[in-house]
C-alpha cells in the first residue's frame, strides 16, 4: 500500500511524496536541513533512484543512483565544467 506526504526530520530536513512501507518509494522531494541541498525525482525503498540533486552551491547532478550513491548513466555540472558519462559507487568512471 502507498501513501504521500510530508515527514520533517529531526535535524530540519523534509521530504515530501510517496512512500511505502515507511520508506521513500515513487515520487518525491527531500531537502536537507537549513535547505542545504535537495533531491529530487524517483524513489525505490528508501533510497534516491532516478533524479537531480541540487548542492547550495548550485552545482547539479541528473542521473540514476543506487543505495544512496551516484551509480549508472549521470550528468554532474559544476559552474562551467560539466561530466557526462558512467558513475559507479559515487565516482566517475575514467
Amino acid at each position: 500500500m502507498s501513501h504521500g506526504g510530508r515527514f520533517d526530520f529531526d535535524d530540519g530536513g523534509c521530504y515530501v511524496g510517496d512512500w511505502q512501507d515507511g520508506r521513500a518509494h515513487g515520487y518525491g522531494v527531500c531537502t536537507g536541513p537549513g535547505a542545504q541541498g535537495e533531491y529530487s525525482g524517483q524513489w525505490r525503498r528508501g533510497f534516491e533512484s532516478l533524479g537531480v540533486y541540487t548542492w547550495p552551491s548550485g552545482n547539479t547532478y541528473q542521473g540514476h543512483w543506487s543505495q544512496g550513491k551516484r551509480e549508472g548513466l549521470g550528468v554532474e555540472r559544476k559552474s562551467k565544467w560539466c561530466y557526462k558519462g558512467e558513475w559507479s559507487h559515487g565516482f566517475m568512471l575514467p
